[in-house]
């Protein structure tokens, strides 16, 4: 084991060296090394079946590229057969403090949150206690009738004319105490088209989603993302983006100016969209959470089909959305299901193959990150072979 660590340290060393240079081509001054405790923690978590190795080495050369790019922190992880191959952090969690990215170091994972969200409507369609052609207001009698019946699998699909968006709402500070007062922020605003015509991505969708969960399950919704989800799923190191409590291994929250250097990223409260785009993970957290959905026992597979087939609109088209999910990728032959994420701070993506059984998850600590499916895919595909 020891012989092991000290290879795996070698190349992490190896690999630092690197993101030293790409540091310094930045502006962020040298890198130092890490102290050997923290790198038999870190180390103990990379290793992986020898046969994966050519994979891990084009991983690695991507995630290089992308702390090449300008992003401070990246995060790595792969699943195959619901098994973790390969969990790696590069660059910074921190940069004034020269903290580097562990595969332990929690990012804001935006949109993907609305997958996390997508498996508690499941659970209770499953279990009957939840109607997903009801009227929304049979579990929020107190959202305002728009004059058109909105259900909840419309809210999932993005579908229901509830508008996204506007002015400087996504970078709200007011704290909101729950989930019915957040919906304050677009509630009484008028529907954009009549639900079920168009599909119009919206985050305040499963806002009031969340206030639904709540009524059909009778938990407060944040309990029952805990309970009933992540704690089930081994999601130890999801929670909340909760500004005030102290969560270990959060990573700092960067945006690039105007001018093109690296700042904090402004203060923001999550509070008003947990379900849409206010969850921290892991890469490792959310590789365990995709490969749930490769396997059986997690959801039926009736479940699965319906979360994993693309909505249409009333006059038949696909949307390329089913339920918290997007469905392909356009010029891409194999199966691919998949979310990304971007919020104040942070850019993500995860991504299911069904078809080899990976999943791959990378998340990152900057704004708006330039970082695109095709680099998900290059780490993706010498798994799959």
């Amino acid at each position: 084991m020891c012989q092991q660590i000290g290879k795996r340290w070698k190349r992490i060393s190896a690999w630092m060296v690197v993101v030293s240079a790409l540091a310094g081509m930045q502006g962020l001054g040298p890198l130092s090394l890490p102290g050997a405790g923290q790198a038999a923690a870190s180390t103990a978590l990379s290793i992986a079946p020898a046969r994966y190795a050519n994979a891990i080495e084009q991983g690695q050369k991507v995630a290089l590229e992308l702390v090449g790019r300008g992003i401070p922190g990246v995060s790595v992880a792969v699943a195959v057969n619901g098994e973790i191959v390969w969990s790696d952090g590069f660059g910074y969690a921190d940069l004034e403090e020269r903290v580097p990215v562990w595969p332990s170091t929690r990012f804001r994972i935006g949109s993907i949150s609305k997958s996390l969200t997508a498996d508690a409507l499941a659970q209770l369609y499953e279990q009957g206690r939840l109607d997903l052609d009801a009227p929304v207001q049979r579990y929020v009698p107190s959202f305002p009738d728009k004059g058109d019946v909105i259900t909840t699998r419309q809210l999932a699909g993005h579908l229901s004319g509830i508008r996204a968006y506007k002015g400087d709402e996504f970078l709200l500070q007011k704290h909101y105490a729950t989930v019915l007062d957040g919906l304050a922020v677009f509630k009484d605003d008028p529907l954009l088209f009549p639900p079920g015509t168009k599909f119009s991505y919206s985050s305040y969708g499963f806002n009031l989603l969340s206030a639904v969960l709540e009524s059909a399950s009778g938990e407060a919704f944040l309990s029952y993302m805990r309970e009933h989800i992540f704690l089930p799923l081994g999601m130890h190191d999801t929670v909340a983006d909760e500004n005030e409590k102290i969560v270990e291994h959060r990573t700092r929250f960067y945006t690039r100016a105007k001018e093109g250097e690296l700042q904090n990223g402004p203060y923001v409260d999550n509070s008003y969209k947990w379900a849409g785009g206010g969850f921290l993970s892991t890469g490792e957290d959310l590789v365990r959470f995709g490969s749930a959905h490769l396997r059986g026992g997690h959801l039926k597979p009736a479940t699965l089909a319906l979360l994993f087939t693309s909505q249409r609109t009333k006059a038949g088209e696909e949307t390329g959305y089913g339920i918290g999910w997007f469905i392909g990728r356009k010029g891409v032959k194999y199966r691919v299901i998949g979310h990304g994420g971007g919020s104040i701070g942070g850019t993500s993506q995860l991504a299911l193959f069904p078809d080899s059984n990976v999943v791959v998850a990378v998340l990152t600590n900057l704004t708006e990150a330039p970082l695109k499916f095709e680099d998900v895919q290059r780490i993706a595909e010498p798994f799959m072979k």
